[in-house]
Order: structure tokens, then sequence, then C-alpha cells
């Protein structure tokens, strides 16, 4: 895993810090439970999923917050978080709007609530937004 030099994002980086203020707006609305994709020193709720304990291979629970890492396996997060909707959780997904790929069309749009994120965030730890837009997707069903 790459790390970032000054201002600027590093292609290679994969684990962004969720935004405080993105996240706050979306917490008072949705009241977090779990943290699915985080670490110690990121975690977003008391409860939370390290690389270690590897929140794909977990049953998740309650109402889920997931910023995954924006690699190759984001994809495999959407489908579990599909599959937990299946069980009654719901999750909320940060993650970057691809609109033009295949996952996006069969995942998102299909089974989500997609909404866009106006601007560009910026991340814990840089000084800038990601230089790509970012899109909230919401699986499951509240109440």
């Amino acid at each position: 895993m790459g790390a970032f030099g000054g201002t600027r994002f590093a292609g290679e980086r994969t684990d962004w810090e969720t935004p405080a203020e993105l996240f706050a707006d979306l917490d008072s609305e949705f009241g977090f439970t779990l943290d699915v994709a985080a670490t110690a020193d990121n975690a977003k709720c008391p409860r939370y999923f390290t690389p270690e304990q590897d929140g794909l291979k977990q049953r998740w629970s309650g109402v889920c917050w997931c910023n995954p890492p924006y690699g190759r396996d984001m994809p495999d997060w959407l489908r579990k978080a599909i599959l937990e909707a299946s069980h009654g959780v719901l999750t909320v997904c940060l993650i970057p709007a691809r609109t033009n790929t295949g996952w996006f069309h069969d995942y998102c749009l299909r089974h989500g609530e997609v909404r866009f994120v106006r601007g560009r965030p910026k991340f814990v730890g840089n000084v800038h937004g990601l230089p790509q837009p970012l899109a909230i997707v919401v699986f499951g069903r509240r109440g």
C-alpha cells in the first residue's frame, strides 16, 4: 500500500479515511453502529472490523458504515452489502462514482439508493479532495 506525498493523492493508495464532516452528516441521518472497513486509527464507530478481521468474511449487523479500499476488490464490498441487506442490515457506502463500470450499474443502480457527493471532500490527512467524483450508496431498508 502506497503513501501520499505532499498535498496530492498518489494513485496507489486505496485506503482513505472518511472526511469527518461528511461522516457526521450521514451519521446524524442513519445512526451507524458498525464500521465494516476500518483500522483502529480511523474507525468511525465503536464497533469496527479491521483488515486483519476482514469485514468481507464477517457477519454484519445493525446500521453499517463502509468506506472500502478503493482498489480492485471494492466491488466485493458492494456485493457483501447487498448480501447483508437481504438479511435486514442497512449499509451506507462511500465509493468512487465510476458510472461507466459494470459493477456501478449492476450493484449500485440496481440494488442501492445512489447519492452523488457534491464537490471534493477533503479526506483526513490531505489538503485536496479526491480527484474523482464520489457517491454515497445505501443498501437495505431503514427501520
